[in-house]
């Protein structure tokens, strides 16, 4: 699999929120230098956690401190925007990064009631997920009634973020396809290879475009398996608050979350939450991102592992490059 990176932008708690963009920055750099292929951001609103709400100016600030690196949505969020200045946007990001821009495009209406009404969504309207993909579709193919500027010769790649209906859309539409989240929380995945089946026999190709599986997984390594899943703690933690409290928090150190002596029906959902993730020593991880190719024959892997010691998470990503670049050299092939 090739091999790419999604940043988060987390917040940690004691820290303000702007240090998370510029270790978006920092971590993007450092990706570049691994081998990465791809650095895709997030689009999350009023959530205390993240501080990406704005993928395209994030990305700017990216691409002004790379030079190959691809970089990418993971996603926008298309019911809470018109298409065409999604189209705008990403038109003038490839424009500035020629050859760089990917765009991830998912259907969320927001985390909390109170952000789909500030994002004038109060989710009863009808999904037009579709619509509004083929209408951005045609404001960078120009074969709208209205040009998005800046024209460009280049195409820019558009991805589905998908669960189960929109793995369905991907494929007739002719798009590339990213999986993550719930279609990935069963430990025996028992639905998606059938999925990914029909997804590849019901492509449509589309101004000759191919199937393409790009898998997004938590992934944390480190020297051992415990070690690992304690970095995996802070984000598991946070997520296992929002569902209690419904507020999604910043990253705290593991010394915290540990003060706190979870147990019982806690303790339970936090085990749970650590087995999803994909943390564990390099021959761990390697066994558990073998299985999971085995299984989708996903061209690609979107890391998207967080956690609150920073120099950790550098390492992670070091440690996840040098994984995978062993394997290709094993395989035959020189390149992440």
């Amino acid at each position: 699999m090739k091999l790419s990176l999604l940043d988060r932008s987390r917040t940690r708690a004691g820290e303000p929120e702007r240090l998370a963009l510029s270790h978006t920055v920092e971590r993007a750099v450092a990706a570049e230098q691994l081998g990465y292929g791809r650095f895709w951001v997030a689009e999350h609103h009023g959530v205390p956690g993240i501080a990406s709400g704005a993928p395209a100016v994030l990305l700017a600030a990216v691409g002004a401190r790379t030079a190959t690196i691809r970089l990418g949505s993971g996603g926008v969020m298309l019911p809470n925007h018109q298409p065409v200045v999604v189209a705008e946007q990403f038109l003038m990001l490839a424009a500035l990064h020629p050859g760089r821009v990917d765009l991830g495009v998912g259907r969320s209406l927001g985390f909390t009631a109170p952000v789909r009404r500030a994002l004038r969504r109060p989710g009863d309207e009808p999904d037009l997920f579709v619509d509004d993909i083929a209408e951005l579709r045609s404001y960078l193919e120009r074969t709208a009634p209205v040009t998005a500027r800046p024209v460009l010769e280049e195409e820019i790649p558009v991805f589905v973020l998908a669960t189960g209906s929109g793995i369905r859309v991907a494929a007739a539409m002719g798009l590339p396809v990213v999986l993550g989240g719930p279609v990935l929380g069963s430990p025996d995945l028992p639905d998606l290879p059938d999925l990914l089946t029909a997804y590849r026999r019901d492509f449509r190709p589309h101004r000759g475009s191919r199937p393409h599986v790009t898998v997004s997984l938590d992934v944390l390594v480190a020297e051992t398996d415990a070690e690992a899943r304690e970095l995996a703690l802070p984000e598991v933690w946070a997520m296992v608050q929002s569902r209690r409290t419904g507020v999604f928090e910043a990253l705290e150190p593991v010394s915290a979350i540990r003060e706190r002596r979870l147990a019982g029906r806690v303790q339970e959902l936090v085990e749970r939450g650590l087995d999803g993730v994909a943390a564990g020593a390099p021959a761990t991880v390697r066994r558990r991102l073998e299985r999971i190719a085995d299984l989708t024959g996903a061209d690609e892997l979107l890391a998207s592992g967080s956690t609150y010691d920073r120099q950790a998470l550098v390492a992670s990503d070091a440690a996840l490059a040098a994984l995978l670049l062993d394997s290709c050299q094993q395989a035959g092939r020189g390149s992440l």
